[in-house]
């Protein structure tokens, strides 16, 4: 197949059905496509005529691009895929045709923006494989000098934005640096790439929590569409007056991801393993190339979130709620890695009420190291999937996911007397922290830290008193204070996340005297 380009042939138009005169023409057995000028009431009118194909091919087809796109902002969309061989734009259309240097190329990235749709100033973008195997045009030289010169801007980061003439500062990054405030609907690495993909291609995340706040570190194809997600982003609620983000550009240039999972992915390596849930998963700078063969995995979402568009203008003052619904999905957690000779359902019960008022668990009775944890509704659910996944237990680095269970079901009347101690019904309990509506409680939920907000503790009980339950409990206590203004509340501080967790599960509800029963959560807070 071959294009070419002649002075106005006048020939045959499959889409105006007439003889008009033919700019270019591409052949592929047949007349397949031709960008045609004719004259309709005496004005001259751009017709193209294309047939999409699904079979991959080099050559790719872009349409509903914004009327005054430039250059830049096309191939801002292909070069974090590959070298860009050819571009013709088609403003009068909203149409482009690129070909890209390999087919590899061309196929990783019609495979990406599949799962997740290019946005031009906030304008989606579709792009599908053309019929054509490569692109012929005059001053192909030329062209080649041109498109080198354009591609060195891009990813310079000196073109202008949005048609504005906007330029991006010297030396900013494609990375973003993210920190979300007031977390009291859980934010997952879903969530994120859902949000920032409104403007532009997000290809690795990286979350993790540090200094007891939920972070992310997100890099996109180039530094202008981080600075557009920025502008738009940075001080917005994700859910309804919760959840806001504050965003800055990091000091990283790139993102080593090592991993596909529920902290860590990488949207352009499919390869990667999945690896251990480890919450302190390590994060390097270098940047892999973006190789022809790679193939972003496909990640389906369960969380059951719907979004309100984001705000339509990139640099709007105007700062609107994102107005992300809270997640709509069933309660049952099943948990598993579970260390089968520590496990116990009071045990889950107690680490999983953190986070929200359990109803039911249940130890499977053939695989003791898996269990299923019913939450009172879907959110709690996601809040302690959120914040349990890949922590330690006993020993274990546990997994939380959600269940296609709607319910855990009580054991029947025949089932042996191990099977009914695996399984209890924890609906009536005193212990749940949620159950009265607007409950401070709600106020204070944090992920797992070495750190433990210890209440509820009687005026006869010393700090000696509460180090040495503590340490008699098998717990190293690294630093303790009260609160100053109310000695009835204090900080722990104890060796490791792990042996917090485990001091919770232990002494939270222990006894201090006759009617008082101390109160342990996790804290956001350092000694």
């Amino acid at each position: 197949m071959t294009v070419t380009a002649a002075s106005y042939i006048t020939s045959y138009c499959c889409t105006c059905l007439k003889y008009l005169n033919i700019i270019y023409r591409m052949y592929c057995g047949q007349l397949s496509l031709c960008l045609c000028l004719s004259t309709v009431d005496g004005t001259d009118r751009l017709c193209v005529s294309e047939h999409a194909q699904c079979v991959p091919s080099r050559v790719l087809h872009l349409r509903q691009l914004p009327a005054d796109v430039s250059e830049q902002e096309v191939l801002a969309l292909a070069l974090p895929f590959g070298r860009v061989s050819k571009l013709i734009t088609l403003r009068a259309k909203n149409q482009a045709f690129l070909e890209m240097a390999s087919e590899e190329a061309a196929v990783t990235m019609v495979n990406y923006y599949t799962s997740a749709p290019p946005t031009i100033r906030n304008q989606p973008i579709f792009i599908q494989y053309s019929n054509h195997r490569e692109l012929k045009t005059d001053n192909l030289t030329n062209q080649r000098a041109a498109l080198h010169a354009v591609s060195v801007a891009v990813h310079s980061g000196n073109m202008a934005s949005g048609g504005e003439g906007r330029g991006l500062a010297p030396g900013q990054s494609p990375v973003l640096r993210i920190i979300v405030e007031n977390l009291f609907y859980p934010v997952t690495l879903e969530v994120l790439q859902q949000i920032f993909s409104k403007f532009g291609s997000v290809l690795k995340i990286i979350t993790f929590t540090r200094n007891n706040q939920f972070q992310a570190l997100l890099q996109f194809s180039d530094a202008v569409h981080a600075q557009h997600a920025k502008a738009a982003l940075d001080g917005q609620n994700i859910y309804n007056g919760c959840c806001t983000l504050r965003i800055d550009f990091s000091k990283l240039s790139a993102l080593n991801v090592k991993y596909n999972n529920d902290k860590s992915r990488d949207f352009t390596r499919a390869d990667l393993p999945t690896g251990e849930l480890d919450p302190t998963a390590a994060f390097g700078v270098a940047l892999p190339p973006y190789g022809p063969t790679a193939f972003p995995p496909t990640f389906h979402q369960h969380t059951g979130l719907s979004m309100a568009a984001v705000p339509g203008s990139l640099v709007s003052s105007a700062r609107v709620s994102l107005q992300v619904a809270p997640p709509a999905v069933h309660s049952v957690l099943l948990v598993s890695n579970l260390n089968p000779e520590s496990v116990s359902p009071h045990c889950l019960f107690i680490l999983f009420g953190v986070y929200g008022d359990v109803q039911r668990v249940k130890i499977l009775f053939n695989k003791k190291e898996n269990a299923l944890v019913q939450m009172s509704d879907g959110t709690q659910a996601q809040l302690a999937m959120s914040h349990l996944n890949g922590q330690r237990l006993h020993g274990n680095v546990i997994r939380v996911m959600l269940s296609k269970h709607p319910v855990v079901q009580l054991p029947r009347g025949g089932a042996g007397q191990e099977e009914q101690v695996l399984t209890r019904d924890f609906s009536g309990s005193a212990l749940h922290r949620f159950k009265k509506p607007g409950s401070k409680n709600f106020n204070n939920i944090f992920p797992p830290s070495a750190t433990l907000h210890l209440s509820n503790i009687p005026s006869s009980v010393s700090e000696e008193g509460l180090k040495d339950l503590f340490s008699s409990s098998g717990f190293s206590v690294n630093a303790f204070k009260f609160f100053q203004k109310d000695r009835k509340m204090a900080l722990m501080q104890l060796a490791s996340v792990e042996e917090a967790i485990e001091a919770l599960i232990a002494l939270h509800d222990h006894q201090l005297d006759h009617n008082q029963h101390l109160r342990v959560s996790f804290s956001k807070s350092t000694i």
